[in-house]
């Protein structure tokens, strides 16, 4: 009786890693989010899929449990990885009353960094990854949190900035930010990780407030220290040089 639960990276097979491959080939049953699933459909081939839509998260993780309690292998397939806004917490809260219930987390790469290896190397110190989602966090708690996170000089990783019901967070996030970084802080986004259309744009905190993401962005707001260097976001992590 066994659950992997699979980050599979950005989306990219060349960001996945061989242990998350490994995974998926001994798995029975693959259960994710649509999206998550074309993105690895060559590794997974005559493999059982069971695929859903957002917000049907605890749904494909009864579904995985249900499916090894009859003795199968599943995968539960996350983008990036599996642990960071992803299925594991969920898998293990559901399997919570089956202890005889096997599961092995299957570490990916995150946004954070993908997204800051295609930006440079913004979150070389110390930094906070916030997600701007509301869905399962209430508005409040993410402004309280943005506002410590700023005024503490964390460089800001921000999941989720905006959607097609939430236009309007990413300016309402940096409002928050700019009560405590200038208005002159060097931020970027990194669009498409991993995947056709790969990108990244340079801003001030100031510019960034009315720049286009949607949820295939990640956005980095630098620390005091962070600035540009040959057109790449870097925060120093303080070496003599």
């Amino acid at each position: 009786m066994k659950i992997y639960v699979v980050g599979i990276g950005p989306g990219d097979r060349a960001d996945m890693t061989p242990r998350a491959v490994d995974a998926l080939s001994e798995a029975e049953v693959i259960v994710g989010y649509g999206t998550y699933i074309e993105l690895i459909k060559d590794i997974i081939d005559g493999k059982e899929i069971i695929s859903s839509t957002m917000t049907r998260e605890t749904e494909r993780c009864r579904t995985a449990l249900e499916c090894a309690l009859a003795g199968r292998c599943a995968a539960v397939v996350s983008s990036g990885d599996a642990g960071v806004y992803g299925m594991a917490s969920l898998v293990y809260e559901i399997c919570a009353g089956h202890p005889e219930v096997e599961i092995e987390v299957i570490p990916g790469i995150t946004a954070a960094c993908s997204g800051a290896a295609v930006a440079g190397a913004p979150i070389g110190h110390d930094f906070a990854v916030i997600s701007l989602s509301d869905r399962l966090t209430s508005w409040e708690v993410i402004e309280k949190r943005l506002r410590l996170a700023a005024e503490a000089d964390f460089v800001i990783c921000l999941y989720n900035p905006s959607s097609k019901k939430r236009s309007g967070y990413l300016k309402r996030a940096c409002e928050c930010i700019a009560e405590y970084k200038s208005a002159e802080t060097q931020c970027a986004c990194a669009v498409n990780i991993g995947r056709n259309g790969e990108r990244y744009e340079i801003y001030t905190l100031d510019e960034l407030k009315d720049a286009h993401t949607d949820m295939f962005t990640t956005v980095f707001i630098g620390n005091s220290e962070t600035r540009v260097i040959n057109g790449r976001l870097v925060t120093p992590r303080g070496y003599r040089i």
